[in-house]
């Protein structure tokens, strides 16, 4: 059993007790959060579409922690102008494992 659920802007397809990372959540670590954005669930073969989503459907998940992503270096330059310009960026992301998926 799997489901396609939308996450902070973002659509994952999320089966029970997997774990994966997405951005920033404002819960706290240890707690419980619920998403009830579920775009379609796959029961054993039986696919439910939503339109956009399902009603009454839920998804379960419990915050494990906060983290930061690797470093992105973003680099620019002019060639023959003297321009050189050089930032860096460190994504924060919330590791969530999945508990249950109500249909």
């Amino acid at each position: 059993m799997y489901a396609i659920v939308e996450i902070a802007g973002q659509q994952f397809k999320v089966e029970k007790d997997q774990q994966i990372f997405v951005h920033r959540l404002a819960q706290e670590e240890g707690s419980k959060v619920d998403f009830d954005n579920v775009l379609l669930i796959d029961n054993d073969g039986k696919v439910n579409v939503g339109a956009p989503a399902i009603k009454g459907a839920v998804v379960s998940a419990s915050v494990v922690k906060h983290v930061k992503g690797d470093k992105v270096i973003i680099f620019r330059k002019k060639r023959r102008k003297g321009y050189v310009k050089q930032n860096g960026h460190r994504q924060s992301f919330t590791e969530i494992k999945i508990d249950k998926i109500n249909v």
